[in-house]
């Protein structure tokens, strides 16, 4: 896909309207649309820095080739050798240009609700949704992103059969959206007395967090049920009723909330929930409208579909989707997820170029 520098010759005028738009002490008012604006200055400047490169590789090729013309046969294999050079370094320059014009995801900034389940496995599977919970909770500190449990259901071993969290911070969907999958783990129970090596399973689901503006749910819309907070094991842990269930009527969808013991603060967990189900939901069904052949392109963030193993037994971490396989496994659950995010997105983003490409051709 050839770069047609023409096309951006807009870009400054955009730029230099969003500065002026940044200065205006209104906007700074509005914290959320500011921070929507600041990055979209950080892209703009971003492409004008490439535009500004295209156009001094060209000038530099366009002398290049006029050596080529000399007498002095000296200059002129200068000259050729030059034009080699520059000739790959703007191709290098538009391949990063095409990146950069890719259509972005529209919930990319959003913050995210995370939703980590155990499968099969028993309490190993539980106990290993607890690892993956430590795993993101470890990566959203190195990133400054802020976590928030909003439900939790724990068994009396440690583990969690589900825990509900969100993350907040800059990009947090960008980041993290490709980890919804089954992730599955091998390891040996500290239980196991013959050293067998059991396999579970883990589902875990990336949510982008819905405004109200997005998804509303007027009061009709719910049935909101109260009762009394229960822990491992099924005993009382509050003498009140402050445990909330709230079922949304037409789909059925189902959450509960009893981690606060305000009665009002577990239905605004649970009403934040389920309006990121709700907005899942709609965004699933505007996916299945794309071609299978786009959908395979992209990648489909099943989260039926098994992404990953975590061997414990060989401190060996693959991703199925990219066939990265690390030896790292212990770092990895300590929340050292950046080379995994990077090379998966990776991937992903040169399948989007090459379907651009195809679509162009």
């Amino acid at each position: 896909m050839s770069i047609d520098l023409t096309e951006l010759s807009e870009l400054q005028q955009r730029y230099q309207a969003l500065e002026l738009d940044l200065q205006n002490p209104d906007l700074a008012k509005n914290q959320k649309l500011y921070s929507a604006s600041a990055r979209r200055l950080t892209e703009l400047g971003r492409l004008l820095n490439l535009k500004q490169k295209l156009k001094k590789v060209d000038e530099h090729l366009q002398d290049a080739r006029n050596l080529q013309l000399d007498q002095n046969p000296e200059i002129r294999e200068l000259a050729s050798d030059e034009i080699q050079t520059l000739t790959l370094e703007k191709s290098n320059l538009e391949e990063d240009l095409k990146v950069l014009l890719l259509p972005r995801d529209p919930n990319d900034d959003k913050n995210i609700i995370v939703e980590i389940r155990a499968g099969t496995g028993g309490d190993e599977a539980s106990l290993f949704a607890a690892d993956l919970f430590r795993m993101y909770h470890r990566f959203a500190e190195t990133m400054h992103w802020k976590t928030e449990i909003l439900s939790q259901n724990q068994t009396d071993t440690g583990g969690f059969r589900e825990i509900i969290f969100s993350i907040e911070g800059d990009g947090v969907y960008s980041r993290l959206k490709l980890e919804s999958g089954v992730h599955r783990v091998q390891r040996v129970p500290t239980t196991e007395t013959q050293g067998r090596i059991h396999t579970s399973t883990v589902t875990v689901a990336i949510l982008p967090e819905a405004e109200e503006v997005e998804v509303d749910i007027k009061p009709e819309d719910v049935r909101v049920d109260v009762y009394r907070s229960s822990g491992p094991g099924g005993q009382s842990v509050n003498t009140t009723d402050s445990a909330v269930r709230v079922t949304h009527i037409q789909t059925g969808l189902v959450v509960t909330c009893q981690d606060e013991k305000s009665q009002l603060k577990n239905k605004l967990k649970a009403l934040k929930v389920l309006r990121a189900r709700l907005y899942d939901r709609i965004n699933a069904e505007n996916r299945n409208k794309i071609s299978e052949e786009r959908r395979e392109q992209v990648g489909t963030g099943d989260r039926s579909e098994r992404i990953r193993t975590y061997n414990f037994p060989q401190g060996r971490m693959t991703d199925h989707r990219v066939g990265l396989t690390l030896y790292r496994l212990n770092e990895i659950l300590n929340g050292d997820l950046t080379e995994v995010i990077t090379k998966v997105g990776n991937f992903y983003q040169t399948k989007a170029l090459l379907s651009a490409d195809k679509s162009n051709g």
